[in-house]
């Protein structure tokens, strides 16, 4: 039984942490929820308005697409990253020598600040100066793609982009939990006659699986609340159709100058979060139980 006082001392040790928390996380969260229910202008008081800024934020087209392109853009650069993310990490684990310099030289993409990643990608879809429109139009596309300036295809350069920079975090936090498993477990498997996809199927995967959700609920909030690549590469264009929650509020609170409508347009992602840490920690438990 733990005493009265070591729980005054677990208490007391804690708050600490959750003082920091409340002060960075808790008050700008409650701040943003209370301009969400206001019109609130740089230098003018705020006027309270109850739902008013979500429901026209319901029915304004710009920001239905926004919500569009946010799903999109999350659920197909998460899936790229995990089932591209597992398959780099088993190749990882069978290579032998070299294998730490290969580990450095793919973490690259991951350390580069993102900012500076955001640029080189861009000037390389440039239609007029960048490298990939030069290589394709002299190999197997001769009028290149229109990378930038359409939504389709301004749409997959994000997730393109995404992909390239996340996917390193993937495979190298896979590949930690594929060398974890233990040998004795592969070499009995492999005394059954399994073959190399069998092992992947019923013994890798399964036991990745806590892991396997728990990036892809990492991922899941960093690549919905995604700011830096969008808003440098294509500025949420063209035509507004490629922005995602945070660049649109962004664009209508700061350089609009409504902070009320910018906080409830940043605050519509979190239930979808929440939902999902929710669904994917419940999952990672029963694997762990």
């Amino acid at each position: 039984m733990i005493g009265v006082q070591q729980k005054k001392l677990a208490y007391l040790m804690v708050a600490p942490v959750v003082i920091i928390l409340c002060s960075l996380i808790g008050f700008p969260l409650g701040y943003a929820v209370f301009l969400s229910f206001t019109v609130k202008h740089i230098g003018v008081p705020p006027q309270f308005v109850g739902i008013q800024n979500y429901v026209e934020l319901v029915h304004s087209s710009i920001f239905r697409l926004t919500v569009l392109n946010t799903f999109i853009y999350t659920f197909i650069s998460v899936l790229v990253k995990v089932i591209l993310g597992v398959i780099l990490a088993l190749i990882l684990n069978r290579i032998g020598r070299g294998q730490r310099a290969l580990r450095g030289v793919l973490l690259l993409p991951w350390v580069i600040p993102t900012a500076l990643s955001a640029l080189v990608w861009w000037w390389m879809y440039s239609e007029l100066f960048g490298i990939i429109n030069w290589t394709l139009m002299r190999t197997v596309v001769p009028q290149g793609i229109p990378w930038l300036s359409t939504p389709f295809w301004a749409r997959c350069a994000l997730i393109i982009t995404n992909v390239w920079r996340g996917l390193p975090f993937f495979a190298i936090t896979f590949l930690a939990g594929i060398i974890a498993i233990p040998v004795d477990l592969m070499d009995a498997v492999s005394i059954d006659g399994a073959g190399a996809i069998a092992k992947v199927r019923y013994v890798t995967l399964p036991l990745l699986a806590p892991l396997l959700s728990i990036v892809t609920l990492f991922s899941l909030v960093m690549t919905a609340g995604d700011f830096a690549l969008v808003h440098i590469i294509t500025h949420g264009g063209p035509q507004n159709t490629t922005h995602l929650f945070a660049t649109l509020a962004q664009q209508i609170g700061f350089k609009g100058g409504s902070l009320g409508k910018g906080a409830a347009i940043s605050l519509f992602i979190v239930p979808f979060l929440g939902v999902s840490a929710y669904l994917i920690l419940k999952f990672v438990r029963k694997r762990i139980v």
